[in-house]
C-alpha cells in the first residue's frame, strides 16, 4: 500500500514541483561488446568508485525518482575492488520502489534486481549483425539457464528489449513469438540516429506498418508489455511529452533532468521511438493503460 501512495505523491509532485520520477544512470561507458547502432561504448570516462555511484544514487533519489535503471555500455562490469554490480543494485533497493538494468545478456541475470531488460535485436542472423558474431547464442545460453532456475527467482522478472531497425525490422514477428518462451514480456524502441546516422532509421511508412503487425501480435496473445495506446502513438509520435519525468546520470557524475538525449545528442522529437517515455508521459496524462503496464511491469 505504502508504493501506491508513494507513486500517487510523486504525480503530484511532478504537478506542482516538477520532480522527476524515472531515473537512469549509466554507470559505466564500458561494454564487451561494440553494436553497430550504440554510440555509448565508443565514450570514455573513468570508473566511479562505489562511494561515488552511492552518492549519485542517493542525490537521484532526493530530486524524486522513485524508479531507477542502471543502464552502461554494460552496467554488470562495473567493479570497485571487492564491490561489484549486485552491490550497487541492493544499495538501491534501499532507495528506490523498484531497481531495473538493461543488459546484453552476456554476463547472464544472476543479479539482485527486480527487473532486467536484456537487449535482443533479431534471431541469430540479425542479432550477431548488429552485435557480433557468437553473440546470439551465448544470450541463448543464458537465457535457457535462467529459464531452468526460474523457479527460485521468481520474484526477478526478464524482459526482453528489441531496437527496431532497418536490418531486423522483417523479423519481427518471427522474433517475437520466439521470444515468449523465455521471458516475461517484450517492449521495444526504435532506432534513434545518434549522430545523424540514418543507416539503421525506419522509415515512417514502415514504422507504422510494423507497429500494427505488433499491435495485432499483442492481441493474439504475445507478451508485449507496451500498450496498444503507447503503439499507436508512436506511429507518428503524437503525444504530449513530459521529459521533465526523466533524470539522468552519466558516468562522469553529471545529472541532468529531462530528455533522455538531453546532453547526449541533438534532441529531434520527430525521431523519437523511445516507447518507455511514450508510456510514462501518458501515464502522468492519466491514461488508464499506460498507468497498469507501469504497474505490471515495475510492482
Amino acid at each position: 500500500m505504502l508504493k501506491y501512495f508513494s507513486i500517487f505523491k510523486s504525480f503530484l509532485d511532478y504537478k506542482f514541483h516538477k520532480s522527476p520520477f524515472l531515473a537512469g544512470f549509466k554507470i559505466t561507458y564500458k561494454c564487451n561488446l561494440t553494436c553497430k547502432h550504440c554510440p555509448f561504448y565508443k565514450l570514455k570516462s573513468r570508473d566511479l568508485s562505489f562511494d561515488e555511484v552511492k552518492e549519485i544514487i542517493d542525490k537521484l533519489n532526493k530530486r524524486g525518482a522513485k524508479l531507477i535503471i542502471f543502464e552502461g555500455g554494460e552496467p554488470t562490469l562495473w567493479k570497485d575492488g571487492e564491490k561489484d554490480f549486485n552491490d550497487v543494485l541492493n544499495y538501491a533497493k534501499k532507495k528506490f520502489l523498484s531497481v531495473n538494468f538493461t543488459t546484453n545478456g552476456l554476463n547472464g541475470f544472476n543479479f539482485n534486481a527486480d527487473a532486467i531488460w536484456v537487449s535482443i535485436d533479431g534471431l541469430k542472423f540479425h542479432h550477431d549483425l548488429i552485435r557480433g558474431e557468437g553473440v546470439f547464442e551465448k544470450v541463448l545460453k543464458n537465457l535457457k539457464k535462467f529459464k531452468r532456475e526460474r523457479i527460485f527467482i521468481k520474484k526477478r522478472k526478464l524482459f526482453a528489449n528489441v531496437c527496431i531497425n532497418s536490418e531486423n525490422l522483417k523479423i519481427i514477428p518471427k522474433l517475437f513469438i520466439f521470444l515468449k518462451n523465455y521471458i516475461d514480456g517484450i517492449t521495444i524502441q526504435f532506432y534513434y540516429p545518434y549522430g545523424e546516422n540514418f543507416k539503421f532509421w525506419v522509415k515512417k511508412k514502415d514504422r507504422v506498418k510494423i507497429l500494427n503487425k505488433i499491435i495485432e501480435l499483442k492481441k493474439r496473445g504475445i507478451p508485449i508489455l507496451d500498450s496498444v495506446t503507447c503503439l499507436n502513438n508512436l506511429k507518428y509520435n503524437t503525444w504530449k511529452c513530459h521529459p521533465e519525468l526523466l533524470i539522468n546520470a552519466d558516468p562522469d557524475g553529471k545529472i541532468t533532468q529531462g530528455c533522455y538525449l538531453k546532453n547526449r545528442d541533438k534532441i529531434n522529437c520527430k525521431y523519437c521511438g523511445f516507447a518507455a517515455h511514450v508510456e510514462l508521459s501518458q501515464a502522468f496524462d492519466l491514461k488508464l493503460s499506460s498507468i497498469l503496464t507501469g504497474l505490471r511491469i515495475f510492482l
